[in-house]
């Protein structure tokens, strides 16, 4: 019980260190947050790596959840895409965003790095990536991110010490990104098909409209009122505007 008690001290305490100072919080200041030693940390988590792509995975399966609901409760293409942004704005969930949900007017590869120049064809088009998925929704700023093995999507809550050390580091570096990917991209489709939304907004964009609208100020009433105030405008520019 203390290990599993420790454990979820320990996601718990992450997750409030990477929302407020990004991944790149060092480990210690996770494990002061979680009123453990640094060892304690390493213990369940060998490396940083392993502890950012749990919660990122956690974040994204969250996200996932929130988008699914939208389509499944709002009718209007529109509604269903602004409820889907104001809970997850509300969520805080833009400040642990995976990385590579927000690549912008990139592809990623297989290694999930970015490459704006080699992958394109010919005639200007977008090359497939080996092992990636397409984005539905995301435009000519299409973004690819590699495919998701079965199960990367679910969250383990078993104490490291009951994990193989192999398992344990072997989380998929896609963190679910790709199921998140696909259930925003039918937000968007719908939403543009409805002409609710401009020709030319992306997955991607979406998604960057989550983090830029979740930004971390010490005064809770004051970080809730600035993030609503920034997601109104940040809608308003993502609706489409009848031609004069």
């Amino acid at each position: 019980m203390d290990a599993q008690r420790n454990l979820e001290h320990v996601l718990r305490a992450a997750r409030e260190v990477f929302g407020e100072l990004g991944y790149g919080a060092p480990m210690e200041d996770v494990a002061r947050r979680a009123r453990v030693g640094v060892g304690t940390v390493y213990r369940r988590f060998p490396s940083k790596d392993v502890l950012v792509r749990r919660i990122a995975e956690e974040e994204t399966s969250r996200l996932t959840d929130q988008a699914r609901t939208a389509l499944g409760q709002e009718d209007e293409p529109w509604s269903a895409l602004s409820r889907f942004l104001r809970t997850s704005v509300a969520s805080g969930a833009g400040r642990l965003l995976p990385p590579q949900v927000l690549r912008v007017g990139v592809d990623v590869d297989s290694d999930g790095i970015g490459d704006s120049s080699g992958d394109g064809n010919a005639d200007g088009s977008t090359a497939v990536v080996p092992g990636s998925v397409s984005v539905p929704g995301s435009g000519r700023d299409e973004v690819r991110v590699p495919q998701q093995r079965q199960g990367a999507g679910q969250a383990d809550l078993r104490p490291d010490d009951e994990r193989p050390a192999a398992e344990a580091g072997a989380e998929d570096d896609d963190t679910g990104a790709g199921e998140l990917l696909e259930v925003v991209g039918r937000l968007v489709d719908r939403a543009r098909a409805a002409g609710e939304l401009r020709r030319d907004v992306t997955v991607a964009d979406v998604l960057l409209v989550i983090a830029t609208a979740a930004p971390s100020l010490p005064d809770a009433a004051q970080q809730a009122a600035a993030s609503s105030r920034l997601l109104d405008i940040l809608l308003e520019g993502l609706r489409s505007r009848p031609v004069a």
